[in-house]
């Protein structure tokens, strides 16, 4: 996807180095990643993306780096057993991928997709699949230029992750929640945990009461509200206001004895049922980091109707299906 490599992008195009971008545009078969993912290379040889997990990038990247040195753009046919010798086992998603090698786009089209993802503002962006391989956006696939056959991504701002409390676990999830493409705040009403300066830039520290914040900015369904100061006075207030809206994930942190305590707490509150308390998928972990990880990965399971389940134990597709992205 364009937002995975665009930092790459962006980076190298303000220091002046071309980069040429390739596409998934289509697939016969199973494969690893979804359409519309994307390798990025640049001039310098460092590149940086995904198009099968692995198995055809060596290939897209000679190829990428023929454009980068003066060949056409084009679109070009790849399956991950075309570099096997014959008597090596061909890979199980070994159906024919479609990539589209072509320049990053120009100036006018990289600033509007900069800008959109900088301020988190819905964007659809369109690539024609035929020479020239014209570029155009607009805020809604409907207001695109009709280009022949093309490739259409469109691009959303990014869920809110709301960490209730500026603690020490609140800054380990806010830099890893930044790898997952969301929109981390963190807020608390207590100036001395605000100013602890355990935040490098991974997320927006409010001083505010978290009640009162959500009311001046309300959740959306693909939002997320974790809760870990420990101070009911705080949490309680975040998790009505919360409940009280569609967010997607509403977790508090702490023991079971202390949700058991919470739940009666807040026995009136409507949605409580939507409330997941203790936070995190069972790890087992004890450090800051590992139970960060389990809390993001319950997050994640969430978002995509999963239970969290070992992978081996169960027999769905291991990637849920996106529409981020159509010809």
């Amino acid at each position: 996807m364009l937002r995975e490599v665009w930092p790459f992008v962006d980076a190298h195009r303000r220091a002046g180095r071309p980069v040429v971008l390739a596409r998934l545009v289509g697939r016969d078969g199973p494969g690893s990643r979804p359409l519309g993912a994307t390798m990025a290379a640049a001039e310098d040889g460092t590149w940086r993306g995904s198009l099968s997990g692995g198995c055809v990038e060596g290939i897209v990247l000679d190829t990428a780096r023929a454009v980068l040195a003066g060949a056409a753009p084009h679109v070009t046919a790849v399956s991950p057993g075309d570099d096997l010798l014959p008597w090596e086992d061909t890979p199980v998603c070994a159906g024919e991928l479609r990539v589209l090698i072509t320049p990053a786009p120009p100036k006018p089209v990289h600033t509007a997709i900069t800008t959109a993802l900088a301020e988190d503002r819905p964007l659809t962006v369109r690539v024609g699949l035929r020479p020239p391989h014209r570029w155009s956006t607009a805020a809604t696939a409907d207001q695109l230029p009709d280009m022949g056959p093309a490739f259409t991504e469109e691009l959303t701002g990014r869920p809110r992750l709301l960490l209730i409390g500026a603690t020490d676990l609140a800054a380990v999830l806010a830099t890893l929640a930044g790898t997952l493409h969301r929109k981390v705040a963190v807020l608390d009403p207590r100036p001395g945990h605000v100013a602890s300066g355990a935040f490098t830039g991974t997320a927006d520290i409010v001083r505010a009461w978290p009640d009162d914040w959500i009311a001046r900015h309300p959740l959306g369904v693909r939002d997320a509200v974790v809760t870990l100061s420990h101070d009911p006075r705080i949490d309680d207030r975040a998790l009505r206001a919360a409940l009280a809206g569609p967010a997607g994930y509403v977790a508090a942190l702490g023991s079971r004895a202390t949700h058991a305590q919470r739940l009666r707490r807040l026995a009136d509150a409507p949605g409580l049922d939507r409330l997941t308390g203790p936070a995190g998928l069972d790890l087992g972990g004890a450090s800051l980091a590992e139970s960060a990880l389990s809390i993001l990965a319950e997050l994640v399971a969430v978002d995509n109707g999963r239970g969290g389940r070992r992978l081996r134990d169960g027999d769905l597709p291991i990637r849920a299906t996106t529409a981020a992205a159509h010809i």
